[in-house]
């Protein structure tokens, strides 16, 4: 059963006001989100590396130059060293977890190796390193007007170019034209 309280399987869109890289302009996926803290996946902050490299680096051979060349994505600032996956095909892999009944994380190699094989999910996203929250401070921040909230949609993960998810994103939680946002929160 679903928690009504969570974020997880939601978009956090980064308001003006978070200027720092990587979170200005981003857009994750909570995977994560409860009691003791919140863990997501910046799906739109592109990284120095593609996918070949990584499976390189593991010792894995890919033959197809199009999965080699899938970008690989800056998923946070934390454990840059340290890949996963999301994806909506839970399939059987060593280290998976579900987020809902849509999506799944996976950070053990053996995806890796499917998808160098051409075996893996269909649709993926690659990232290096995630974003966490303490307990609370997600909370915090979205109150502080840090980020809005809107349910996730593959369309934005899979078939969106980075560069315009921000605004895809931010257009699905009913904001028409994000360039309008301010950086301040009023309340009442």
């Amino acid at each position: 059963m679903s928690n009504p309280n969570t974020f997880a399987g939601q978009f956090l869109i980064a308001m003006p006001s978070l200027a720092e890289p990587p979170f200005a302009r981003g857009v994750a996926f909570l995977c994560q989100h409860g009691d003791d803290g919140a863990v997501g996946l910046l799906i739109n902050q592109i990284s120095e590396y593609r996918l070949g490299d990584v499976l390189a680096q593991m010792k894995l051979h890919c033959e197809d130059p199009e999965i080699a060349d899938y970008p690989v994505l800056i998923g946070g600032p934390v454990q840059q060293e340290r890949g996963f996956v999301l994806h909506r095909e839970h399939g059987n892999w060593d280290s998976s977890y579900r987020v809902n009944e849509d999506w799944s994380v996976t950070t053990s190699r053996d995806i890796l190796v499917a998808m160098a094989r051409g075996d893996g999910p269909r649709r993926a996203v690659v990232t290096l390193g995630y974003s966490g929250w303490d307990a609370g401070q997600l909370e915090q921040e979205v109150m502080d007007n840090a980020w809005l909230t809107t349910q996730a949609d593959e369309r934005i993960v899979f078939d969106t170019p980075l560069d315009e998810r921000w605004g895809a994103a931010a257009r699905t939680a009913g904001v028409r034209d994000p360039s309008q946002l301010t950086g301040y929160a009023g309340h009442a």
